[in-house]
């Protein structure tokens, strides 16, 4: 098997840290929060093994990617900017596209914007959702009224840095177990909660001190904790605080759909699936070329982590059909049921 390799690219103004594997057909994978391109160690080598060339980079503010100091220079048009030079700079005229959390908002974005660079896409975890008519900062603080928000409390320059900085590793511990599968079901079995106030911390809403998620080892964990310790978190979470910019900028693509082959995968434990569903339920009309939206069992936030198996799986499928290769062969066409569950 081909081995995995590193290397920095110049694309869009800036230096893109990127991780690749294989050769063959192109596939993109965007990484969440907070994660780096190593959240894609799993489907590296399942992706190179079926005969294609996966690159996952660090994306804009994150790892050893450049990290603009500015929250302006981080709106969905700055990263799918950084998508498009990337698939230059590889050499390549289109690729598939496959992301998780933010990345996956990214990756539905680049889809709308240039579907003659992205032919297909797969978002995890995010369904695709067009653009609302408020402001969101607005429209999240209609919505959490007295309560907490992350993303409002994310948005004021150097308070959630602080938090998160001041111990990584049990930040990081803290979220990935809290947004997992065990989790949700350590939530499910406790009394309920009384509701997290507005001015509550970040580490007010998560399990702590949580256990080390089963599907992550200390090394990963290290990996990420000294990622972020070197990085810090002010890119990151400048994604947070360029919400509003890039809902001015995306006026043009208001109600518009995606119009290229996609798949959606969600864990059924996802902790934001209850306000999400209702973009998850729009997708055959917001994604009219969807083959298939699935819920993984018992799966929190971090699908292709927690699930890397039935994740490979459904990616290898989906990839079989819309950029096959020698070792990969479709089983089923677009436009035809595909042969696993619908969610």
């Amino acid at each position: 098997m081909d081995a995995l390799t590193h290397q920095s690219i110049e694309t869009n103004g800036i230096r893109l840290r990127v991780a690749i594997q294989g050769d063959g057909p192109l596939v993109l994978l965007c990484h969440g929060f907070p994660e780096t391109s190593h959240s894609w160690r799993h489907q590296m080598q399942a992706l190179a093994a079926a005969g294609y060339r996966a690159v996952a980079p660090d994306l804009r503010g994150y790892g050893e990617s450049s990290r603009p100091d500015t929250s302006d220079a981080y709106t969905q048009l700055h990263i799918v900017g950084d998508l498009v030079g990337l698939v230059d700079a590889l050499g390549e005229k289109s690729c598939v596209l496959v992301g998780h959390d933010w990345g996956a908002i990214a990756t539905w974005n680049a889809a709308l914007m240039r579907p003659d660079r992205f032919r297909a896409v797969a978002g995890l975890s995010i369904p695709y959702m067009p653009r609302i008519d408020q402001q969101p900062t607005r429209a999240l603080k209609q919505l959490a009224g007295e309560r907490f928000s992350y993303i409002l409390y994310f948005q004021a320059p150097g308070v959630a840095e602080a938090e998160i900085e001041a111990d990584v590793p049990r930040l990081l511990r803290a979220v990935y177990h809290t947004h997992s599968g065990a989790g949700a079901a350590q939530r499910a079995a406790a009394p309920p909660a009384p509701p997290v106030p507005r001015d509550a911390r970040w580490l007010d809403t998560l399990i702590d001190p949580a256990p080390l998620p089963a599907w992550l080892t200390p090394a990963d964990l290290a990996i990420y904790s000294d990622a972020f310790a070197r990085s810090g978190l002010r890119g990151p979470l400048n994604w947070y605080r360029a919400i509003d910019r890039t809902w001015e900028l995306m006026a043009p693509w208001r109600n518009a759909p995606v119009t290229v082959p996609a798949l959606f995968m969600c864990g059924a434990e996802e902790r934001g699936l209850l306000q999400y569903r209702p973009a998850v339920e729009a997708l055959p009309q917001t994604v009219p070329l969807l083959t298939k939206s699935a819920l993984l069992p018992g799966c929190g936030h971090w699908i292709q982590q927690e699930q890397p198996g039935a994740v490979n799986a459904a990616l290898l499928e989906f990839l079989a059909v819309v950029a096959p290769t020698q070792r990969a062969r479709p089983a089923w066409t677009i436009g035809s049921a595909s042969p696993s569950c619908r969610a």
